[in-house]
């Protein structure tokens, strides 16, 4: 990485740090803490220690422009519901000494939005352990059937919430939500041609799926093993940061984020079935567009790692390009 880029990642956090310092003063039952930065992608995300009652907090700071206070009140509005409707467990949002769940602080004339979350005790996945990975992948399969299942049951109220809608124009078109996959890392001109055809198939295979409401509704559409907890046999959700209006297989592709090409992702795959046709039935048309999916999300994640500047993005590079011409060989082989 370049100097100015060190050093406009060095700014860009340092404006999160005085944010996230500053918004914490509103929380008066957090009285000697600590504020740790975690983790810097989308957003900022902070472990807030309190040192006299030893309990921990997640603090989000959002980064500006993104979303909506709107759009992140919805985000809390469906955590809140699936809190008290669901046996899912995620991670819930605490309001401030005002009441406010959606804190608004202003530096440098920008807007950044901020929220408190309760602390989930457990640890992320090990994308090296295969075996643990599967019977987990299981568990998700149910726990994603069990969210879709919810919104379908309240298909009219969730149809009203004001959030993002991930459809193929938003992933892949040509003004996508992210940015273009064309202007990822490591594209060539081979490389855009073959690309811009597994695009075109993945269309194609959409526009005759449809948007029924048995396909597409309220999803998380950011279930990648960073955003899980595993707890003993219990799988807790969080980050639902990106949730919005998609299809609901694309819960499956954002699951297997920067793995998709791993040897072991037939066996996850059909791990995560079982667990969700447990609750929720598959069609075999559901099941064939699997591939469309996870090639779908793969091309956004070229975008999204050409247009950030983290520690995510410096790990995978062009090599996650160059990484997805075998995957979209063998898709065009089977679909085009």
């Amino acid at each position: 990485m370049g100097e100015a880029n060190v050093n406009g990642l060095e700014n860009v956090l340092k404006k999160f740090n005085n944010v996230a310092n500053e918004v914490v003063k509103n929380y008066s039952f957090l009285s000697e803490m600590d504020v740790l930065l975690l983790d810097y992608s989308e957003n900022s995300t902070y472990l807030i220690e309190d040192k006299d009652n030893q309990e921990k907090y997640i603090l989000r700071v959002s980064r500006p422009n993104y979303h909506t206070k709107n759009e992140i009140e919805g985000e809390i509005a469906w955590l809140q519901t699936l809190h008290e409707q669901s046996p899912i467990e995620v991670s819930l949002p605490i309001a401030n000494d005002d009441g406010e769940y959606v804190q608004t602080c202003y530096a440098d004339d920008q807007v950044y939005y901020c929220t408190l979350f309760t602390f989930l005790e457990g640890d992320t996945p090990d994308d090296q352990n295969e075996s643990a990975l599967i019977d987990q992948f299981e568990i998700l399969g149910s726990i994603t059937a069990q969210i879709h299942h919810h919104i379908i049951s309240q298909h009219e109220k969730y149809s009203n919430y004001n959030r993002l809608t991930w459809d193929y124009d938003a992933i892949l078109g040509e003004n996508p939500k992210w940015a273009r996959w064309q202007d990822g890392q490591g594209i060539t001109t081979e490389r855009l041609q073959l690309f811009e055809r597994v695009s075109k198939t993945i269309k194609s295979k959409l526009d005759e799926y449809g948007k029924l409401k048995e396909h597409f509704g309220l999803i998380h559409a950011d279930l990648r093993l960073a955003n899980l907890i595993i707890d003993g046999n219990q799988i807790k959700v969080i980050d639902f940061d990106d949730c919005g209006f998609g299809w609901y297989l694309y819960d499956l592709a954002s699951s297997l984020s920067f793995i998709e090409h791993q040897p072991y992702v037939p066996d996850l795959i059909k791990a995560w079935i079982n667990g969700y046709t447990k609750i929720r039935s598959l069609s075999e048309e559901d099941i064939d567009l699997i591939p469309s999916f996870i090639m779908m999300r793969r091309l956004q994640l070229i975008s999204w790692i050409g247009s950030r500047n983290n520690e995510t993005t410096k790990l995978f590079g062009e090599n996650y390009t160059i990484q997805t011409d075998a995957l979209a060989q063998e898709y065009l082989s089977e679909f085009e």
